[in-house]
Protein backbone atom coordinates (compact mmCIF):
# COMPACT_ATOMS: atom_id res chain seq x y z
CA UNK A 1 0.00 0.00 0.00
CA UNK A 2 1.71 3.28 -0.81
CA UNK A 3 2.72 5.51 2.07
CA UNK A 4 1.22 8.70 1.33
CA UNK A 5 3.38 10.86 3.77
CA UNK A 6 6.32 9.44 2.05
CA UNK A 7 4.74 10.55 -1.25
CA UNK A 8 2.37 13.64 -0.84
CA UNK A 9 3.53 14.82 2.76
CA UNK A 10 2.38 18.45 2.30
CA UNK A 11 -0.98 17.05 1.01
CA UNK A 12 -0.99 14.48 3.80
CA UNK A 13 -0.24 17.29 6.52
CA UNK A 14 -2.89 19.40 5.65
CA UNK A 15 -5.67 16.35 4.79
CA UNK A 16 -4.72 14.00 8.23
CA UNK A 17 -4.89 17.44 10.70
CA UNK A 18 -7.95 18.52 9.03
CA UNK A 19 -10.08 15.09 8.91
CA UNK A 20 -8.42 13.82 11.98
CA UNK A 21 -7.53 16.82 13.98
CA UNK A 22 -10.31 19.27 13.31
CA UNK A 23 -12.73 18.36 12.58
CA UNK A 24 -12.89 15.91 14.85
CA UNK A 25 -12.51 18.02 17.39
CA UNK A 26 -14.51 21.07 16.49
CA UNK A 27 -16.68 22.74 19.33
CA UNK A 28 -20.42 21.40 19.07
CA UNK A 29 -19.37 19.65 16.45
CA UNK A 30 -18.66 16.21 17.76
CA UNK A 31 -19.83 12.70 18.14
CA UNK A 32 -18.78 10.15 20.49
CA UNK A 33 -16.37 7.54 18.67
CA UNK A 34 -18.88 4.67 17.83
CA UNK A 35 -21.32 6.75 15.83
CA UNK A 36 -18.95 9.11 14.47
CA UNK A 37 -16.96 5.79 12.61
CA UNK A 38 -20.60 3.98 11.56
CA UNK A 39 -21.01 7.25 9.97
CA UNK A 40 -18.04 7.44 7.85
CA UNK A 41 -18.46 3.87 7.35
CA UNK A 42 -21.54 4.42 5.84
CA UNK A 43 -20.36 7.61 3.91
CA UNK A 44 -18.13 5.58 2.32
CA UNK A 45 -20.26 3.12 0.89
CA UNK A 46 -21.88 5.56 -0.16
CA UNK A 47 -19.28 7.72 -2.13
CA UNK A 48 -18.02 4.54 -3.09
CA UNK A 49 -14.66 5.26 -1.08
CA UNK A 50 -13.39 1.62 -1.12
CA UNK A 51 -9.79 2.20 -0.35
CA UNK A 52 -10.31 4.29 2.45
CA UNK A 53 -13.51 1.93 3.56
CA UNK A 54 -10.67 -0.36 3.70
CA UNK A 55 -8.82 2.15 6.05
CA UNK A 56 -11.39 3.22 8.11
CA UNK A 57 -13.03 -0.35 8.87
CA UNK A 58 -10.03 -1.70 11.34
CA UNK A 59 -10.09 1.86 12.82
CA UNK A 60 -14.00 1.27 13.52
CA UNK A 61 -14.20 -1.94 15.08
CA UNK A 62 -10.98 -0.98 17.28
CA UNK A 63 -13.65 1.84 18.25
CA UNK A 64 -16.38 -0.47 19.25
CA UNK A 65 -18.14 -1.41 15.76
CA UNK A 66 -18.91 -4.94 16.18
CA UNK A 67 -18.45 -6.88 13.51
CA UNK A 68 -22.33 -7.29 13.31
CA UNK A 69 -22.73 -3.86 13.27
CA UNK A 70 -20.34 -3.35 10.33
CA UNK A 71 -22.12 -5.99 8.57
CA UNK A 72 -25.65 -4.57 8.72
CA UNK A 73 -24.18 -1.31 7.69
CA UNK A 74 -22.66 -3.03 4.23
CA UNK A 75 -26.07 -5.41 4.17
CA UNK A 76 -28.36 -2.33 4.31
CA UNK A 77 -26.41 -0.13 1.95
CA UNK A 78 -27.88 -2.25 -1.03
CA UNK A 79 -31.02 -0.87 -0.73
CA UNK A 80 -29.90 2.70 -1.44
CA UNK A 81 -27.09 1.68 -3.62
CA UNK A 82 -27.58 -1.60 -5.28
CA UNK A 83 -25.62 -4.90 -4.72
CA UNK A 84 -23.51 -3.64 -7.62
CA UNK A 85 -22.02 -0.51 -5.74
CA UNK A 86 -22.17 -2.34 -2.44
CA UNK A 87 -20.77 -6.14 -3.51
CA UNK A 88 -16.83 -4.79 -3.31
CA UNK A 89 -17.82 -3.10 0.29
CA UNK A 90 -19.23 -6.98 1.49
CA UNK A 91 -16.18 -8.70 -0.19
CA UNK A 92 -13.43 -6.12 1.90
CA UNK A 93 -15.40 -6.63 5.25
CA UNK A 94 -15.47 -10.26 4.47
CA UNK A 95 -11.46 -9.99 4.53
CA UNK A 96 -10.97 -7.49 7.34
CA UNK A 97 -12.89 -9.70 9.65
CA UNK A 98 -11.32 -12.92 8.48
CA UNK A 99 -7.92 -11.45 9.03
CA UNK A 100 -8.57 -10.22 12.68
CA UNK A 101 -9.68 -14.15 13.20
CA UNK A 102 -13.73 -13.26 13.31
CA UNK A 103 -15.81 -16.69 12.37
CA UNK A 104 -18.15 -16.35 9.20
CA UNK A 105 -20.84 -16.36 8.81
CA UNK A 106 -21.89 -14.39 11.94
CA UNK A 107 -24.95 -14.87 13.97
CA UNK A 108 -28.02 -14.46 12.17
CA UNK A 109 -29.81 -11.01 12.93
CA UNK A 110 -33.30 -11.68 10.95
CA UNK A 111 -36.66 -11.66 12.69
CA UNK A 112 -38.94 -11.76 9.60
CA UNK A 113 -40.53 -14.35 7.36
CA UNK A 114 -40.94 -14.41 3.99
CA UNK A 115 -44.75 -14.32 4.91
CA UNK A 116 -44.81 -11.58 7.40
CA UNK A 117 -42.17 -9.29 5.45
CA UNK A 118 -44.41 -6.69 4.09
CA UNK A 119 -46.55 -6.49 7.21
CA UNK A 120 -43.04 -5.77 10.04
CA UNK A 121 -41.71 -3.56 6.80
CA UNK A 122 -45.19 -1.12 6.94
CA UNK A 123 -44.60 -1.21 10.45
CA UNK A 124 -40.88 -0.26 10.56
CA UNK A 125 -42.12 2.84 7.72
CA UNK A 126 -45.04 3.65 10.08
CA UNK A 127 -42.61 3.69 12.96
CA UNK A 128 -40.20 6.43 11.22
CA UNK A 129 -42.62 8.39 9.31
CA UNK A 130 -45.96 8.10 10.28
CA UNK A 131 -49.22 5.49 10.87
CA UNK A 132 -49.89 6.86 6.91
CA UNK A 133 -47.14 4.69 5.76
CA UNK A 134 -48.92 1.39 6.83
CA UNK A 135 -50.78 1.90 3.25
CA UNK A 136 -48.27 3.21 1.47
CA UNK A 137 -47.09 -0.06 0.25
CA UNK A 138 -50.58 -0.25 -1.56
CA UNK A 139 -49.70 2.56 -4.26
CA UNK A 140 -47.74 0.37 -6.36
CA UNK A 141 -45.07 -2.58 -6.84
CA UNK A 142 -42.01 -0.65 -6.01
CA UNK A 143 -43.45 0.64 -2.64
CA UNK A 144 -44.61 -2.82 -1.96
CA UNK A 145 -40.44 -3.81 -2.70
CA UNK A 146 -39.72 -0.56 -0.56
CA UNK A 147 -41.99 -2.15 2.50
CA UNK A 148 -40.83 -5.90 2.29
CA UNK A 149 -37.37 -5.71 1.06
CA UNK A 150 -36.00 -2.49 2.46
CA UNK A 151 -37.88 -1.88 5.53
CA UNK A 152 -39.04 -5.64 5.75
CA UNK A 153 -35.63 -7.52 5.18
CA UNK A 154 -33.78 -4.94 6.52
CA UNK A 155 -34.56 -2.20 8.96
CA UNK A 156 -36.54 -5.15 11.16
CA UNK A 157 -32.78 -7.23 11.47
CA UNK A 158 -30.98 -6.92 14.98
CA UNK A 159 -27.41 -5.10 15.16
CA UNK A 160 -28.61 -1.49 14.71
CA UNK A 161 -31.24 0.43 16.56
CA UNK A 162 -33.84 2.07 14.43
CA UNK A 163 -32.52 5.68 15.07
CA UNK A 164 -28.70 3.90 13.92
CA UNK A 165 -30.32 2.92 10.96
CA UNK A 166 -32.17 6.06 9.65
CA UNK A 167 -28.71 7.45 10.74
CA UNK A 168 -26.76 5.41 7.85
CA UNK A 169 -29.12 5.80 5.82
CA UNK A 170 -28.90 9.31 6.16
CA UNK A 171 -25.41 8.78 5.51
CA UNK A 172 -25.33 6.80 1.98
CA UNK A 173 -28.24 9.35 0.46
CA UNK A 174 -25.83 12.16 1.48
CA UNK A 175 -22.73 11.25 0.14
CA UNK A 176 -24.25 9.98 -3.09
CA UNK A 177 -25.50 12.83 -3.97
CA UNK A 178 -28.21 13.38 -6.32
CA UNK A 179 -31.33 11.71 -3.96
CA UNK A 180 -31.63 15.24 -2.22
CA UNK A 181 -35.83 14.90 -2.05
CA UNK A 182 -34.74 10.70 -0.59
CA UNK A 183 -32.14 12.86 1.99
CA UNK A 184 -34.89 15.37 3.13
CA UNK A 185 -37.02 12.51 4.16
CA UNK A 186 -34.98 10.61 5.41
CA UNK A 187 -33.80 13.73 7.36
CA UNK A 188 -37.24 14.25 9.00
CA UNK A 189 -37.16 10.51 9.52
CA UNK A 190 -34.14 10.89 11.87
CA UNK A 191 -35.64 14.11 13.72
CA UNK A 192 -38.72 11.30 14.56
CA UNK A 193 -36.67 9.20 15.98
CA UNK A 194 -34.59 11.56 17.60
CA UNK A 195 -31.90 12.30 15.52
CA UNK A 196 -32.61 16.20 16.08
CA UNK A 197 -31.52 18.70 13.38
CA UNK A 198 -28.27 19.16 15.53
CA UNK A 199 -27.22 15.75 15.33
CA UNK A 200 -27.65 15.43 11.90
CA UNK A 201 -25.19 18.67 10.96
CA UNK A 202 -22.57 16.91 13.56
CA UNK A 203 -23.37 13.98 11.35
CA UNK A 204 -22.26 15.72 8.18
CA UNK A 205 -19.77 17.23 10.05
CA UNK A 206 -17.44 14.41 10.55
CA UNK A 207 -18.32 12.86 7.26
CA UNK A 208 -17.00 16.03 5.33
CA UNK A 209 -13.81 14.89 4.56
CA UNK A 210 -15.11 12.01 2.78
CA UNK A 211 -17.61 13.62 0.49
CA UNK A 212 -16.43 16.82 0.31
CA UNK A 213 -18.45 20.47 0.81
CA UNK A 214 -21.14 20.19 -1.64
CA UNK A 215 -22.78 17.13 -0.77
CA UNK A 216 -22.20 18.01 2.80
CA UNK A 217 -23.29 21.30 2.31
CA UNK A 218 -26.51 20.00 0.13
CA UNK A 219 -26.95 17.75 2.75
CA UNK A 220 -27.60 20.89 5.09
CA UNK A 221 -29.63 22.31 3.28
CA UNK A 222 -31.78 19.38 3.19
CA UNK A 223 -32.00 19.13 6.50
CA UNK A 224 -33.00 22.50 7.04
CA UNK A 225 -35.70 21.77 4.58
CA UNK A 226 -37.03 18.65 6.93
CA UNK A 227 -36.91 21.27 9.84
CA UNK A 228 -39.24 23.99 8.35
CA UNK A 229 -41.62 20.54 6.99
Amino acid sequence: MTNYRETDPEFMERFEHFAFDEVVNEAGQQLDDLTRHMAILATLLGCQGTDAFLLELPCALDAGVTPVMAKEIVYQAVDYLGIGRVLPFLRITNEVLTNRGVKLPLEGQATTTMENRLEKGAQAQADIFGPQMLEAWKAGHINRWLAANCFGDYYTRTGLTLAQREMITFCFLAAQGGCEPQLTSHAKGNMNLGNDKEFLIRVISQCLPYIGYPRSLNAVACVNKATES
